[in-house]
């Protein structure tokens, strides 16, 4: 099955798939690993930065070479890639997901540039063998960073998805997902998300079935929410922040207990250990397990 597939099929029995940003060899196996252990699809994305960090070409490999190894699907997304050429880039280098993200902009300046992407992933799709690429635009406003936050973040009114701009963003641009802004923030604050549930309704009655709505910065919202906005239409949902900090969080434990210890990989085992422990309790919320 290609991306596409797995998302509208969990739009129609409503559960979700698990979105996963990595920067290193490591987290990206355990996330494979995980994903393998549960029975669930594998989708790892690469922000701008991460990738840089981590390499186009590298990145790509990488998918290859877990997918033959474990035998499951794996997806690799350019997550919130902020320009055209960018955007470009990771599909020449064999992606199999953009996500092209100029919330940031004006609708028009943003409907222009999704329409480019989505129009040249298709003309390049078959020429890069890279075919089945789904195509994610943005539209509202997501505040924060992938990290704990030290304050509140006061989500606007005007930050939200409008139901109606979806509809001709959608019409207008030709993606096959659509990130909404419905009271999530990047990273993890003090005061917990409320999620505006009945807008994710709206927006999903407003567009058409077969485009899949994504909810990212889904680290700390709480589970009851989770789990009625998959109810209401979610099929996608992004954690970084959780399994950055549960990563991080093993390797001092690591560190703490071995402190003599100057081999990275035996350092690392245990911040794998908690990363692949959050990521399997996050697909079982998401309803993820058994869906290959």
């Amino acid at each position: 099955m290609i991306l596409q597939e797995f998302l509208q099929k969990a739009s129609k029995e409503q559960w979700a798939t698990g979105h996963f940003n990595v920067s290193e060899l490591d987290q990206m196996r355990a996330i494979v690993e995980a994903c393998k252990e549960v029975g669930s699809p594998a989708i790892i994305g690469t922000s701008e930065g991460e990738r840089k960090h981590l390499g186009l070409a590298e990145a790509v490999a990488l998918r290859d070479v877990l997918q033959k190894k474990y035998g499951i699907p794996v997806f690799l997304n350019a997550d919130h890639t902020k320009s055209v050429q960018a955007a470009k880039e990771a599909i020449d280098a064999g992606y199999d997901s953009i996500h092209i993200d100029l919330s940031a902009e004006s609708f028009e300046k943003n409907v222009a540039g999704t329409k480019e992407i989505v129009e040249y992933a298709k003309k390049h799709s078959n020429i890069l063998q890279n075919v089945g690429m789904s195509l994610e635009g943005e539209l509202g406003y997501l505040r924060g960073e992938s990290k704990i936050q030290k304050e509140k973040i006061e989500v606007k009114l005007e930050d939200y998805t409008n139901p109606e701009e979806a509809a001709e963003f959608v019409k207008k641009t030709g993606v096959d997902r659509l990130a909404i802004a419905v009271g999530n923030i990047h990273g993890i604050s003090l005061d917990e998300p409320a999620l505006d549930i009945e807008r994710i309704k709206v927006i999903r009655a407003a567009i058409p079935q077969e485009v899949a709505l994504v909810l990212h910065a889904g680290s700390g919202i709480p589970d009851a929410q989770i789990r009625v906005a998959i109810s209401a239409g979610i099929a996608n949902i992004h954690i970084n922040t959780d399994i950055r900090v549960a990563f991080v969080e093993g390797l001092k434990k690591g560190i703490a207990e071995h402190p003599n210890e100057a081999a990275m990989y035996k350092l690392d085992a245990e911040a794998i250990a908690e990363m692949k422990e959050v990521l399997k309790e996050k697909l079982r919320l998401f309803g993820s397990v058994n869906r290959l």
